[in-house]
């Protein structure tokens, strides 16, 4: 088979290159260092004529408001250039439990891609995934100082990034879904344990402090980070640190 991986340089679309290109697929990287833009459309026939199946794994550059705009214009582009190159599937990465956060700009955004790709002209599969193992440097960089790190004791079930490749690659190579694909990592944390952990583990002796109002996560109630009915990942957070 033949893919157009948008967004493939990136941490995630990278390593779903190698493993399609790896099982004897023929997988493309597209981004904009490659010459296309998925606002403008510059490029975009282009890069997924031919393809039997586009798997978009762009993202926002940023996280508030305007990330609206950015999956609204991009999707509508990409989904008329894979139906013009009679592309026969789509896929996109999204959030577990997306659609329980609106007060989070970012997650309501990614509602709208799932929503325009559901509604679109093509047979898609959407895979939704858990935070990401490799974001936690991010999150703890959010409400740090110089003696400790404020952050909530939101669940949270962190997968690796290359659990999410795999999983992505799985489902592109499969029949579409029309629907949705929940993945997770093995094991459940509250945030600011697995802060806790995180900061032991480098050796870093700042401390971490409860604070149900830190961060980005705070508007997030109950259990809604994770999915214990979700296809569960091998890769356990020690592991993944070690």
């Amino acid at each position: 088979m033949k893919f157009a991986v948008i967004g493939g340089t990136g941490l995630i679309g990278s390593q779903v290159v190698k493993i399609l290109n790896a099982d004897g697929h023929e997988a493309i990287p597209h981004s904009q260092s490659t010459g296309i833009d998925v606002i403008s459309g510059q490029g975009l026939d282009e890069a997924v004529a031919g393809a039997d199946a586009v798997v978009n794994l762009t993202n926002s550059p940023t996280f508030d408001e305007a990330s609206l705009a950015f999956f609204q214009t991009s999707m509508d582009n990409l989904l008329a250039a894979a139906q013009k190159g009679g592309v026969g599937h789509f896929v996109i990465l999204s959030i577990v439990g997306a659609d329980q956060v609106p007060e989070l700009d970012y997650y309501r955004a990614k509602v709208l891609q799932e929503d325009i790709l559901a509604a679109g002209p093509i047979p898609y599969s959407i895979v939704r995934a858990t935070q990401f193992m490799e974001f936690m440097d991010a999150v703890l960089s959010w409400t740090v100082d110089s003696d400790s790190v404020r952050l909530p004791a939101t669940p949270i079930q962190p997968i690796a990034s290359k659990d999410v490749a795999n999983a992505v690659a799985e489902v592109a190579t499969g029949a579409p879904l029309s629907g949705i694909r929940n993945i997770a990592g093995p094991e459940i944390f509250p945030l600011d344990e697995l802060g806790r952990i995180t900061l032991s583990h480098k050796g870093d002796n700042r401390t971490v402090v409860t604070d149900p109002t830190a961060g980005m996560f705070a508007v997030v109630k109950g259990d809604v980070l994770t999915d214990m009915d979700a296809h569960l990942a091998p890769t356990r957070y020690a592991d993944w640190l070690s």
